[in-house]
């Protein structure tokens, strides 16, 4: 379904149009990244062992924490598609999906995921096939472990998180005409503090996370794209360059931006999936095509078999440095980036039912994901088991240049290593320019259709703070920062899904 004008979309009918530019939150939030960068500025050292320190704490005081709440929505989550409430509409009962169903699934998929995909393809699968949690190193049961611990990962539990908390936005948004911004759903909780101060700085948290966390993707990408053009035209890997792509995907995402989100970013994304697709089919044709096929139903019982036991293991008889480097390292990344991600996907799925919602949410990004780990990753891990190409020690060198690795080791590398750069560059539009749109979003004070010149100020804003954290080395520390973020985020998620069960409750018992 087309949007022409968005001025007349229906989120801004329900909503948007008696909604302006909250200043508190915008003024608040700009004054606090000045801030946040000003010190990483003049005290880069300690400014980055706070933010480590944060991260640290939240990650080893709050792992059991972590793995019941990201396995509880998951829980939650599947319960909904089987119960009463499935049928509800995210809108008025006769309203139809605003975007068809390949544009949906293509927009969240390049918004949640799509830039992690391509970076950590091969890199994943080989690094845990070098040092697995429970395997002998560089083994059958090692790669195999590793397509396991890859999935769990990247696979249902992740995109549980966006479910619910997607759910919960678009049901107060489209159904019962809230802003759509993250203090609506806590509505039941906060009562007439839903629109004053305690309401706004929970808004103005989820801007921070998803500012710095795209911010940091800013500059990691960067280093991908970076390592291809040094792969392909000998560009040496430095700040100088990356500054340059950072600019040009700015400069991408912001027209993306102003288009909007169906001339934009919708049409972005879709080119995006045929562009995915293209390079994994030809890894599938051109690699061990039977072999690898025969490893996706592999993969995939080897996932669902280890599920529940991965899902609440937090190894209480052993230190929990694996942990905090993969687990609940993600669950916490997850957590953190919900804002951002579950707010993009409730603005796109007006229309659907609660069923149709969770069931795509989960389902076709988990299949994506199974069948792009399953070729890049199953090809990568043959390769290195059966024929010591040297991938391990590439990946171990350079985590940006796994991708082009394996690339080297198929026909036409150059060629196909120029479409991988591309994909990248592309992925990391559509994922700023969706960023932009839900921090837009949430400095509007839940406004669905923001101003122009706010998606200016904000994409170019983020463009700005990748490139001076990327001069003074402050992404890392910001990446840390981010993920702390994960744990307010975890109780304020655990009391979204709270306030949306009493809410449906009470729309099913009227029906």
């Amino acid at each position: 379904m087309s949007l022409k004008g968005e001025d007349n979309a229906p989120g801004k009918r329900i909503a948007g149009s008696k909604i302006s530019s909250d200043p508190v939150i915008f003024f608040t939030v700009l004054g606090l990244v000045v801030v946040i960068v000003l010190a990483t500025v003049f005290d880069r050292e300690s400014t980055g062992t706070f933010l480590f320190g944060l991260q640290d704490f939240a990650v080893e005081k709050f792992a059991w924490l972590f793995s019941l709440t990201v396995s509880g929505l998951l829980i939650y989550a599947f319960w909904l598609v089987f119960s009463r409430f499935g049928h509800i509409k995210l809108g008025p009962d006769d309203s139809t999906p605003e975007f068809g169903t390949l544009a949906w699934i293509s927009m969240l998929f390049s918004a949640g995921m799509g830039i992690g995909l391509v970076f950590f393809g091969v890199a994943e699968p080989i690094l845990h096939y070098i040092a697995p949690l429970q395997s002998p190193p560089e083994s059958v049961a090692s790669a195999r472990e590793a397509m396991r611990l890859t999935l769990f990962h990247w696979g249902l539990h992740a995109w549980g998180i966006y479910a619910v908390l997607g759910l919960a936005l678009a049901y107060f948004h489209f159904r019962l005409q809230k802003p759509l911004a993250i203090r609506s759903t806590l509505e039941p909780l906060l009562g007439r503090q839903t629109n004053r101060l305690p309401g706004k700085i929970i808004d103005i948290v989820a801007v921070l996370g998803t500012l710095f966390g795209l911010a940091t993707s800013l500059g990691l990408g960067a280093a991908q794209i970076n390592s291809g053009l040094e792969v392909l035209f000998g560009v040496p890997v430095a700040v100088r360059p990356q500054v340059l792509i950072i600019v040009v995907v700015t400069f991408f995402a912001t027209l993306s931006l102003v288009l909007g989100l169906s001339k934009g970013i919708r049409r972005l994304s879709e080119f995006n999936m045929l562009l995915a697709l293209a390079l994994m089919l030809f890894i599938l044709i051109a690699g061990p095509t039977a072999v690898l096929l025969r490893g996706i139903p592999d993969h995939l019982g080897n996932y669902l078999q280890g599920i529940t036991g991965l899902s609440l293991s937090t190894h209480p008889f052993r230190t929990l440095e694996w942990q905090k480097s993969w687990t609940i390292f993600y669950w916490a990344w997850w957590l953190s980036w919900s804002p951002f991600v579950g707010m993009f996907i409730a603005r796109i799925s007006r229309g659907r039912t609660v069923r149709q919602f969770v069931l795509g949410v989960l389902i076709a990004p988990t299949l994506l994901s199974l069948l792009w780990f399953g070729v890049f990753g199953g090809a990568a891990l043959r390769l290195e088991l059966f024929q010591g190409v040297g991938l391990a020690e590439a990946v171990q060198a350079n985590t940006a240049t796994a991708i082009y690795a394996l690339l080297d080791n198929f026909p036409l590398p150059g060629l196909f290593s120029f479409l991988a750069m591309f994909l990248v560059a592309v992925f990391f539009v559509t994922s700023s320019d969706s960023g932009s749109f839900v921090v837009d979003m949430l400095t509007s004070g839940g406004n669905p259709n923001p101003p122009v010149w706010q998606r200016i100020f904000w994409a170019s804003a983020e463009g700005t703070l990748a490139i001076i954290l990327l001069v003074i080395g402050g992404l890392g520390a910001l990446q840390a920062g981010a993920v702390s973020m994960g744990l307010p985020f975890c109780l304020v998620i655990i009391a979204v899904a709270w306030c949306l069960h009493q809410k449906l409750a009470a729309d099913s018992a009227v029906r």
